[in-house]
């Protein structure tokens, strides 16, 4: 097979959640551990970090590796999902996995699978050709993004060095669980025996679930928001958010430099910066020179997009992944803090999200552009603005984001602001 038809296979021929939805999930280890073991167990040569969490934890995954990067570890990095090339999900030092790997990867799998006979959905199957390309590339450290959940995802094969559970919030509630405390025992399923764990936020639902579970382990068990904050924070006239950084003593990190923008990054800032002590403490030489050229350049370093990033001007354009109650939340608060004269924003969902608890925290003095994705997931258009002017946000109804977006421009002028978000996958169908 050529690439094109691997990705054929890999798309249409497996499970697929981003394009399924639940009926693509597994609800076992079983078969990523059936592949682990058909690839020899790949994933224990070289060590990790698991991060997981409802919001931030691509974020902190992107400035974990970019920090790695920076102290001259050889950085291995598995996120998921990509927005526009399959091949962003597995990068090394920043490099996407070449094409004549994940060709060679598929191919040795259908070889050894005629006598395997294992039925991997495209996650499990992903996972383990990031696992076994970061062993042929004899990677020191992989910073490691849960895909969905955290007990039963894929990635939790792993023994970490360190586990990071960024937040919690109401997300994927059909197969994780309807309360912040059901969703938070799946997420403390990445807690390993005696691994230190770092959580980014205290939350009284969740935070006794966390304590028990890390107790359960004897893993030590770190909260960032009680130890550090983000005291101040402006951005830079060459658009830098720039931080200082305070523990109970004073300030740890001033003018802390970042080129993620979205004042939510302070929370993923404090909640890294935690992470990094405890890698210190255990003797990973990491220095603070290290963590500024990592934070100041997480973008070039690792290719990370979609968070609060400017794609145009006059009018200004800015598109955000965010894509629940929690995210948005923080979106919406971010979007009133920042200047316009009139906003507009373009709008699709997919159709397993919390419609309607997104629908009502977006602010309804703005102009709507809805519109779908181009996936079987996504909510029809028209419905989502049925939806929406329950709510009473009011706008129009677009057969895709590319003519929402075209409409967006033409109405809106020089001084106005076009935000556009609700999904991934809108926000990647807008991406350059």
């Amino acid at each position: 097979m050529n690439y094109d038809e691997v990705l054929d296979y890999l798309y249409e021929k497996l499970p697929y959640y981003q394009r399924k939805g639940p009926a693509a999930y597994k609800g076992s280890l079983d078969n990523t551990q059936a592949l682990d073991r058909l690839f020899g167990h790949p994933h224990r040569k070289f060590r990790t970090v698991h991060v997981a969490g409802t919001n931030g934890k691509g974020s902190v995954s992107h400035m974990l590796a970019a920090v790695l990067q920076a102290a001259g570890y050889k950085t291995a990095l598995y996120t998921s999902p990509h927005l526009k090339d399959f091949r962003e999900r597995i990068r090394v030092n920043g490099e996407m996995v070449p094409k004549p790997f994940v060709i060679d990867f598929v191919n040795r799998f259908l070889e050894l699978n005629k006598t395997a006979g294992l039925e991997p959905s495209f996650f499990e199957l992903t996972v383990l050709m990031a696992f076994d390309y970061f062993a042929s590339q004899e990677v020191e450290v992989a910073v490691v993004e849960v895909g969905l959940g955290g007990r039963l995802d894929s990635t939790n094969i792993v023994l970490p060095e360190l586990s990071i559970i960024t937040n919690i919030s109401l997300d994927h509630t059909a197969l994780l669980g309807d309360s912040l405390g059901r969703i938070a025992l799946e997420k403390a399923g990445i807690i390993k025996n005696a691994v230190p764990v770092v959580i980014g936020e205290t939350h009284p639902q969740t935070s006794v679930i966390f304590e028990g579970k890390a107790a359960e382990y004897r893993a030590p068990v770190l909260f960032a928001d009680q130890l550090l904050r983000a005291d101040y924070s402006t951005v830079s006239i060459d658009n830098r958010q720039i931080f200082n950084i305070k523990n109970e003593t004073g300030i740890l990190y001033e003018n802390l430099r970042l080129d993620l923008l979205g004042n939510y990054q302070s929370k993923n800032v404090c909640t890294l910066l935690c992470a990094l002590g405890v890698l210190q403490k255990v003797k990973w030489k990491i220095t603070e020179a290290n963590i500024r050229a990592g934070l100041e350049n997480v973008t070039t370093s690792t290719g990370l997009e979609g968070r609060w990033q400017t794609i145009g001007a006059n009018p200004r354009i800015i598109c955000d992944t965010a894509h629940n109650e929690g995210g948005i939340r923080e979106v919406v608060a971010q979007l009133r803090r920042t200047p316009f004269k009139k906003l507009h924003i373009v709008m699709g969902m997919v159709n397993d999200k919390d419609i309607a608890g997104v629908l009502a925290l977006l602010p309804k003095e703005a102009i709507y552009y809805f519109t779908k994705a181009s996936i079987p997931r996504a909510l029809p258009e028209h419905q989502l603005m049925q939806m929406a002017a329950f709510f009473g946000l009011n706008g129009a109804a677009y057969e895709d984001v590319p003519s929402a977006l075209k409409d967006a421009r033409m109405y809106a002028d020089r001084e106005d602001l076009i935000f556009v978000g609700g999904s991934t996958f809108v926000v990647a169908e807008v991406l350059p």
